[in-house]
This record gives structure tokens, sequence and C-alpha cells, in this order.
């Protein structure tokens, strides 16, 4: 650490010390001033925010780590920009808006040192400083809320998919799947962990597939019901596709897709129907009549 660094965080921290709060505070206002903020977040909350970064803040510059690296691995100052990044980010902030409430401290850090000092070496050598420090917990936080809004993403596009894609007991010990739309890679997955899942659960022994709403078959969907199919039979259950409709058929012999090993139905109905004789079992024997 250089002996100008030194003097810089010495002048930084001595503004600081005694005027946490109001740093806080004037940052709090900053930023409602600004704008930054469109979430709906409170005061109260906006303050505690302050609080926990400014501190860290502090902290961070009064440990030995030099000005680069203070953001990324001081844990304290690490934690408090990755969470605000996290919690605008569930409250549908922008990444832009959520950088800029970060580097709104800078101005408020700023009006800090001025008071404590009027000398332009001092005050400029702080001016880098501040401006090294907190464009890195600035990026820190875009690369946090893009990551943040990423994870969003994928937990609400796989809570569609197991939407789109429900597991429905039609009878004793026979489950349905109604399959609407394209059925690719990540929704097969979906489908498949789902209804395993509810045939062990419920004890199922067979499992129909409906695909009337899937509009093509081609060998790619063939796979993934194969793979289903064969998954099914893993657990011990049988498994019907059903929605079997004339184009369907047509476009399923003219590819040579072969599924002459998986019970296909035309109709749900007639499914249910071979459904419930699988599941019927052997008709009792009539006791002999009494002689």
């Amino acid at each position: 650490m250089t002996g100008s660094e030194m003097a810089a965080r010495k002048c930084v921290v001595g503004a600081m010390e005694s005027r946490v709060d109001e740093i806080a505070d004037r940052w709090v206002q900053l930023q409602m001033e600004q704008g930054a903020v469109h979430t709906g977040m409170r005061e109260s909350e906006l303050r505690e925010e302050a609080d926990a970064l400014v501190a860290a803040v502090a902290a961070g510059l009064e440990s030995p780590l030099p000005v680069e690296r203070i953001v990324t691995s001081y844990a304290d100052l690490q934690r408090a920009v990755t969470q605000l990044s996290l919690r605008r980010a569930r409250g549908g902030e922008s990444p832009t808006a959520t950088s800029l409430a970060v580097l709104a401290l800078k101005e408020a850090l700023l009006e800090a040192v001025q008071e404590r000092t009027q000398d332009s070496g001092e005050l400029f050598s702080a001016a880098l400083l501040i401006n090294q420090l907190l464009d890195a917990a600035g990026a820190l936080s875009f690369d946090t809320y893009v990551e943040g809004r990423e994870e969003i993403i994928r937990r609400q596009s796989r809570q569609l998919l197991e939407l789109s894609t429900p597991v429905v007991r039609l009878w004793r010990q026979v489950l349905g799947v109604p399959l609407i739309g394209t059925l690719d890679t990540a929704r097969t997955q979906v489908v498949m962990e789902n209804l395993l899942q509810a045939i062990q659960d419920q004890e199922a022994t067979v499992a129909i597939i409906d695909i009337t709403g899937v509009p093509t078959v081609d060998t790619a969907v063939a796979q993934h019901l194969m793979q289903t199919v064969n998954a099914v039979r893993l657990m011990g259950a049988d498994c019907i596709i059903s929605g079997i409709r004339p184009p369907i058929a047509q476009t399923i012999a003219q590819l040579g897709i072969d599924l002459s090993t998986i019970m296909t139905r035309a109709t749900l109905a007639d499914a249910l129907s071979e459904a419930i004789k699988l599941t019927a079992g052997p008709l009792p024997v009539a006791a002999p009549a009494p002689r």
C-alpha cells in the first residue's frame, strides 16, 4: 500500500468515524431524490440497507486489504453489496438503477470528506479512492443482480413447466399426464421427474401420457416419449400413450419411428379403459355350489 493511498484511506475513514449515521441518511436521501429506487421500498428498509453498507465500507477501509480488493475480499462489504443487489433483483428493480443506487454513495462520502478537509490534494486523493472503491461495488452489484435475475427466471421457468405438465389421478392406481404444446428436453425432464414421483407416492401401476395437445411428433419428441416410458417401466408401472391422431400416426410411420414396444391408443378414453383392465386384476373364482 503506497503512502498516498494510506493517507487517502485515513482521510476517508476519519471523515466517516463520527458521521456514519449522517452518511447513511444522506445516501438514502440521494437515492430517493435521484429516483434510484422504483420498487416501493420503504424508507426504513433503505435506511437498514444503508447502515449495513456504510458500516461495511468503513470497516473495509480500515482493513489491510488493498483498495482494489476490498469489495471482493472483505466479507462484510461483499455480503452487504450482494444482499442489496439480490433484494432489488427480487423486487423487480432494473440493474442500472441498482448500480446507480450503490454509486450514489460516492456523493454522500465526498460530502463528508469535504466537511473534514479543504485541502485540494487530500480531496483529490480521497475522491480517487472513493471512486475506485465504489466503482468496484457498482460492478459487483451489477453482476450479482444479473445472476440473481437469471436464477429467478430459471425458477419461474421451472414452475411454469411444472404447471404445464400436471400429473393427475384418473382412477385407482392410474395416473394421467396431459401434454399440451412442444415437448423438448427440459420439459421431458420435468414430466419424467413429476410422473415418477407421483407413481411412488400414489403406488400407481399405470401411467397414461396423453399427447392430444402436442401439435407434431418428430424424431426428437418420439425419443423423449420413449425415455419417459422406459423410466416408468423401471418403476414397475405400465405406460400408455394416448392421443395418436391420424396425422401424427402418419408422420410417425413416414419417419420410421418404432413405437411397437409402447402401448398406444387413439383417445384418452380408450387409454383409460385399457388402464382399468390392467388394474382390475384376475376375476375371483366362484365358490362351488353346495350340494
